[in-house]
């Protein structure tokens, strides 16, 4: 699993000119899912996010987790983020999971976030969608699960 995690004031997501999803402070998340991820991904990636110290105190040093300061997520799916752009002009998606493999696993990782964090939003899994936010600091990190040292 790859993730864009984006420090927010707020963030929205809407479908078809409505709004499907909003959140205040806290965490706007691209989640894209490989087809080789399984559900052992889950657990490492909502860990992560939920508990990387990239919210600031007040001297200015990122010591504070979406936990610690009580913040709000939203993930967005993204197949984009495994997207090949190393040959041509256009990009290969072959890496992302197929679709109803990847649906099953994006509404198990909501489901499994959803019991850490009491406010997540999620956009429409599939569908076309306007992202809007107001990006704090900017602060943007990528996660990726293959990276992580326990594999």
């Amino acid at each position: 699993m790859r993730a864009v995690l984006q420090r927010v004031k707020s963030a929205s997501v809407e479908v078809g000119g409505n709004v499907v999803g909003r959140i205040g402070p806290g965490l706007l998340v691209f989640l894209g899912i490989h087809r080789n991820d399984t559900a052992a991904d889950i657990p490492w990636m909502i860990d992560k996010i939920i508990n990387l110290r990239i919210f600031e105190k007040e001297d200015g040093k990122f010591d504070e987790s979406l936990l610690n300061i009580k913040g709000e997520l939203c993930i967005v799916s993204q197949f984009t983020l495994y997207g090949d752009c190393s040959k041509g002009r256009r990009p290969s998606f072959s890496e992302a999971m197929e679709v109803t493999r990847a649906r099953v696993l994006f509404e198990l990782f909501i489901e499994k976030t959803r019991e850490k964090i009491p406010h997540v939003e999620t956009g429409i899994f599939q569908a076309s969608m306007d992202v809007s936010l107001v990006n704090e600091g900017p602060v943007t990190v990528i996660l990726d699960s293959k990276m992580r040292h326990d594999c």
